[in-house]
C-alpha cells in the first residue's frame, strides 16, 4: 500500500550561479501546483567555492529555509551528512572533477549538461558511480517535462508511422559584426577555458531531440551508436561558434540533424515566438511531429497527418509550465528533480529516461564532432584523472 506521507530528498547545491538559482527556486515551488504529491524537496546547503558570503547571499536569494547551511568550499558540501544527494551547477569544463569530488564522498549527484566535456570522463563518471553503488544522473531537463513523454509516446505507439528522420535546431542571434559575437571573450560561451563553444552549451539540447525520438526508442536488444559527420566554424577563441551534426542509424535506416550556432536564430528574429517555424520535426511515415522552441523549454507541440482526403489534419497540444502561486516560481526543472527523488525513492541508480550508457553515446557523438572541427580544450578539463585538490574543485587557481 502506498504511503500518504511524500518522500523527502535533501538537497546540497553546489556553485552559486543562474542555474543553480533557477533549479534550487524550482526545488523550493509547492509540488502539488504540477500535481505532484509522491516526492518533495529540501534544500539542505549550498556551497561556493570562492566564500562562504557568497553562499550564504545565494541561499538568502533563492528563500531557502533559515536551516540551510553555507559552505564556502565544495569539500565542507560533500561531507555534509544530512544530503541525500548534491546538484553540480558548476561550468561544464568543471564537471569531471566536481561530480567526482560528490561520487567520492559516497553521494547521489544529478550533474548539470554537457554531463562532461568527453566521453572519457562521462565513463569514469559512471564507474564511480557503479562502485559507490549510488543514484547519478545527467541533468538534461528538458527530456522530463510532460510534453518530452507526450511526444515519446506518440512516437512509440507510432502515431506518425515509423520515424526516419529528426531535424532539431538551438541558436542564439549573437552576431556583433566585425567577425564578432556578443560575449566576452572570457565568457564561459566562448571561453575555451571553460569548454565554450555553441555545441555544449546549446547543441546538446538539438542532439537531445534527436535521441530521444531516435536512439532512445531502439529496441534495447538492438541499440546502435550512430556515425557521426560534422562541420563546424570556429571561433577567434577557438571554441565553436556554428555547428552542425548528423548522425546515421544504418540498420534504423533513420537520420538526426543537430544544428547550433552563436550567429543566427532558431526563430528567424530570435524574438522567442518560432518566427521561423518549428524548432524540432520528427518525422515519420505515417505524419510529422512539430515541437515549437526554444528546444531547451518547449511548450507546444504539433501533430500533423495526412488524412484519407489528401488533406492535412493538424493537432495542438499546449504544455505550459505551472508556477507556484504564492511565488511565481516555475521553469520546468522541477520534473527533472522529481525524477531523483522518484529513482532514490525506489533504489534505482540511474534513469530510464536518460540511462547512463545514453549519455555517455551522446558525449562520444560530441567528442567526434568537435574532433572533426578541430576544436582542443585545455589538458585541465578534459583530462579524465580525478585529482581532489584540482583548482576546479577548489577555485584555488
Amino acid at each position: 500500500m502506498a504511503s500518504s506521507t511524500p518522500y523527502t530528498v535533501r538537497w546540497g547545491i553546489m556553485a552559486t550561479g543562474w542555474i543553480a538559482e533557477v533549479f534550487t527556486k524550482d526545488l523550493l515551488a509547492n509540488p502539488a501546483t504540477r500535481g505532484v504529491h509522491d516526492v518533495r524537496h529540501e534544500v539542505v546547503a549550498a556551497a561556493s567555492s570562492s566564500s562562504k558570503d557568497r553562499a550564504v547571499d545565494f541561499l538568502n536569494l533563492v528563500k531557502a529555509p533559515s536551516s540551510a547551511r553555507a559552505y564556502g568550499s565544495y569539500h565542507e558540501l560533500v561531507a555534509d551528512p544530512d544530503i541525500d544527494i548534491i546538484y553540480v551547477a558548476t561550468p561544464h569544463s568543471h564537471h569531471f572533477q566536481n561530480a567526482m569530488l560528490a561520487l567520492e564522498a559516497g553521494k547521489n549527484v544529478l550533474c548539470e549538461k554537457a554531463l562532461t566535456v568527453n566521453a572519457s570522463q562521462a565513463r569514469r563518471l559512471v564507474e564511480k558511480a557503479r562502485e559507490k553503488g549510488v543514484f547519478f544522473m545527467e541533468a538534461v531537463w528538458t527530456r522530463y517535462f510532460p510534453l518530452s513523454v507526450q511526444v515519446r509516446e506518440l512516437i512509440a505507439k507510432g502515431a506518425i508511422g515509423t520515424v526516419y528522420r529528426t531535424i532539431a535546431d538551438l541558436s542564439l542571434p549573437r552576431d556583433a559584426g566585425d567577425g564578432k559575437v556578443d560575449f566576452a571573450d572570457s565568457h564561459r560561451m566562448v571561453n575555451p577555458d571553460l569548454a565554450g563553444g555553441a555545441l555544449l552549451d546549446l547543441g546538446i539540447y538539438s542532439l537531445t531531440w534527436v535521441f530521444q525520438t531516435l536512439y532512445h526508442l531502439q529496441p534495447e536488444a538492438d541499440k546502435e551508436a550512430p556515425n557521426v559527420v560534422a562541420a563546424i566554424n570556429k571561433y577567434h577563441t577557438g571554441a565553436d561558434e556554428t555547428t552542425s551534426i548528423i548522425v546515421q542509424f544504418p540498420k534504423h535506416k533513420s537520420q538526426g540533424i543537430a544544428l547550433t550556432s552563436l550567429r543566427v536564430a532558431h526563430d528567424a528574429v530570435g524574438d522567442g515566438l518560432n518566427s521561423g517555424g518549428a524548432a524540432i520535426r520528427i518525422q515519420g511515415s505515417g505524419g510529422e511531429i512539430q515541437v515549437m522552441g526554444p528546444a531547451y523549454c518547449p511548450l507546444q507541440y504539433r501533430v500533423i497527418k495526412k488524412a484519407a482526403t489528401g488533406t492535412a489534419k493538424i493537432e495542438v497540444f499546449d504544455c505550459p509550465i505551472p508556477k507556484d502561486p504564492e511565488t511565481g516560481w516555475g521553469q520546468g526543472m522541477f520534473w527533472e528533480a522529481d525524477e531523483c527523488a522518484r529513482c532514490l525513492r525506489d533504489g534505482k541508480k540511474e534513469s530510464q529516461t536518460l540511462p547512463w550508457s545514453e549519455s555517455i553515446v551522446i558525449m562520444e557523438v560530441m567528442e567526434e564532432a568537435l574532433r572533426q572541427g578541430g576544436v582542443v580544450y585545455p589538458e585541465l578539463i578534459t583530462t579524465d584523472v580525478y585529482d581532489a585538490l584540482s583548482p576546479l574543485n577548489t577555485g584555488k587557481r
